[in-house]
Formats: C-alpha cells, sequence, structure tokens
C-alpha cells in the first residue's frame, strides 16, 4: 500500500510538509484491515517524504483525491529547524 496524502497542515509553521507525507505499510502495520469496501489506515505512520529535507529527490505528490482541508495532526510532522 503507497497513500501520498496531503491535508490542511500542508505547508504550514509546526505542520506538515508543503507537498504533503505519505503513509507506506510495510512491516509497519498501519495496514489495519478492511471492513466491507473500505480500507482502514492508521494514519499515525505518516512520514515526509525525502523531498522533504533535500531537493535533490523527486517525490510524487498526492493527486486531488489525496487532498483534505482538514488537519491531520497525526504522523511524522515538518520542521525546518
Amino acid at each position: 500500500l503507497f497513500l501520498p496524502l496531503r491535508d490542511g497542515s500542508a505547508g504550514t509553521a509546526g505542520g506538515t510538509y508543503g507537498g504533503g507525507r505519505y503513509v507506506l505499510d510495510t512491516v509497519k502495520g498501519a495496514h489495519l484491515g478492511v471492513v466491507g469496501e473500505r480500507l482502514i489506515i492508521d494514519l499515525n505512520f505518516a512520514y515526509n517524504p525525502s523531498c522533504a529535507y533535500d531537493e535533490a529527490w523527486a517525490c510524487p505528490l498526492p493527486g486531488i483525491d489525496n487532498r483534505v482541508d482538514t488537519e491531520l495532526r497525526v504522523g511524522e510532522l515538518y520542521s525546518t529547524y
């Protein structure tokens, strides 16, 4: 599972990276199963892509369907300090 997402805190002070974050399920357990046709995801595993730290990296950005206006105060936040 690879889920790029961008929430309402993207690019704000103390928020998340402006380009969005990723949820990648490997052995971490971010995928919590399926209920009916809905996939249950633990967004506490959201992390910043490599391009958040070095402009030499190119990262896929979340598409329009993966953007929400609500601030998701979960997972890894972004700091320029």
